[in-house]
């Protein structure tokens, strides 16, 4: 047989998928009824039968021995179903289907009835060091709400299905934590902290690719923890502050600019004071000092001209 062949008999897959589908079963309360029934008989049969001598006798005693065999058949297949939970029914090796319907039902006595909880669960991740997109290293954790939907798929795809969305969800975090910087420092770009919707819509769909072969449905994915590292901590927060420092800086400045351009248009249309060049520089001048100075500014009265 050639590498070829070998390689395409081991690329194909092992059998069709297991999908979910409902269980053969009956009402439990009847079987119960009639198992205690059958053991009631089965005693009464075993007391006559002691009354009793010859071929009689030994036909009571097998008479009582059926209706044991009966009766523990009978409540043997007896499955209680608690609501949010489900039971997977396996019959020698292979899967017969899924009880989904609360209350006690009765299937199969030699069939395995494995149980998987339907309801929704809350997963927190562990929180993980990170570089992000930038290289920056951050801290990072989830939080993931989900729930089984397709119980074979829980039961049969993966070895433990709960381990399984615990492995798959740090990954995804740290896959989306690398792919995006911490702070897009106004490029506009997508960020973890300025499009945190974004980010966890992103986080839900990588996520939900990667655990549907386990039957698991994402409902939704939050972060609960995102900074930089204690390494960089103090160094980002100054970076931080000087951007901040100097966007106010730029505001401040374009709006002493236009209060500026409004008093001299003022002056000039009201006809207040006739200024030349010069004292509109010094004018503008001593306007900008007063408007973007941080500390109040002292007044200082020229009582000589502009020019001495």
């Amino acid at each position: 047989m050639t590498a070829v062949a070998i390689d395409a008999e081991m690329s194909q897959p092992a059998g069709p998928p297991v999908s979910e589908h409902p269980a053969r079963f009956t009402s439990g309360l009847l079987m119960l009824m009639g198992g205690v029934i059958g053991i009631i008989a089965g005693v009464v049969v075993i007391v006559i039968g002691g009354h009793q001598s010859g071929g009689l006798r030994a036909g009571l005693i097998v008479l009582a021995v059926l209706l044991f065999l009966g009766s523990a058949t009978a409540l043997g297949g007896l499955t209680p179903i608690q609501p949010g939970k489900a039971r997977v029914v396996q019959l020698f090796g292979r899967y017969r289907g899924t009880i989904r319907e609360s209350g006690l039902q009765w299937v199969n006595p030699f069939t395995k009835r494995i149980e998987v909880s339907t309801r929704i669960r809350n997963l927190e991740s562990a929180q993980a060091k990170v570089n992000d997109a930038d290289g920056n290293p951050i801290e990072i954790a989830a939080v993931v709400v989900w729930e089984v939907r397709d119980t074979a798929k829980a039961v049969y795809a993966v070895d433990n299905y709960t381990h399984f969305v615990t492995i798959q969800t740090e990954t995804a975090v740290r896959h989306i934590a690398s792919s995006y910087p911490y702070d897009s420092r106004g490029s506009g770009a997508l960020s973890l902290r300025d499009n945190a919707d974004e980010i966890t819509s992103r986080l839900s769909a990588e996520l939900t690719d990667r655990v549907i072969a386990a039957g698991v449905r994402i409902i939704e994915t939050r972060l609960t923890r995102l900074s930089y590292a204690s390494e960089i901590a103090q160094a980002m927060l100054r970076q931080q502050a000087a951007s901040a420092i100097v966007g106010a800086r730029q505001r401040i400045v374009e709006g002493a600019v236009g209060m500026v351009q409004m008093a001299l248009q003022k002056l000039e249309d009201e006809g207040v004071v006739e200024l030349d060049e010069e004292r509109k520089a010094a004018m503008v001048s001593n306007l900008l000092v007063v408007l973007c100075s941080e500390q109040a500014t002292q007044q200082v009265v020229n009582t000589g001209s502009l020019y001495s």
